[in-house]
């Protein structure tokens, strides 16, 4: 499989970031998006429990690797991201 020497695309500002978490959220807790807000704690105000996390990692991750190759959140670093914003601000923290 050859490496990936570049990936086409914009750089993503903290807005787009917002929604792209917001929207990927929404269709796995099967919500409107707007009903989402930063401050929300995925637990305490959405209700998503582990596999919804993982499943929005993951739908993170493959959104993103076709902008910034190998752009990957590690596992260790889930248990500090219990809000949106908490994701959206390491998502961008990670694009640099």
């Amino acid at each position: 499989m050859p490496a990936e020497t570049h990936v086409e695309g914009e750089p993503m500002e903290r807005n787009d970031v917002v929604t792209l978490v917001k929207d990927r959220l929404a269709e796995i807790l099967e919500i409107e998006p707007s009903e989402i807000n930063e401050g929300d704690a995925f637990a305490e105000d959405l209700d998503a429990d582990s596999l919804a996390l993982i499943e929005l990692v993951e739908a993170i991750e493959e959104e993103l690797a076709e902008r910034t190759t190998g752009f990957r959140i590690e596992d260790e670093d889930l248990e500090d991201l219990r809000t949106v914003r908490d994701a959206v601000d390491y998502v961008v923290a990670k694009l640099g």
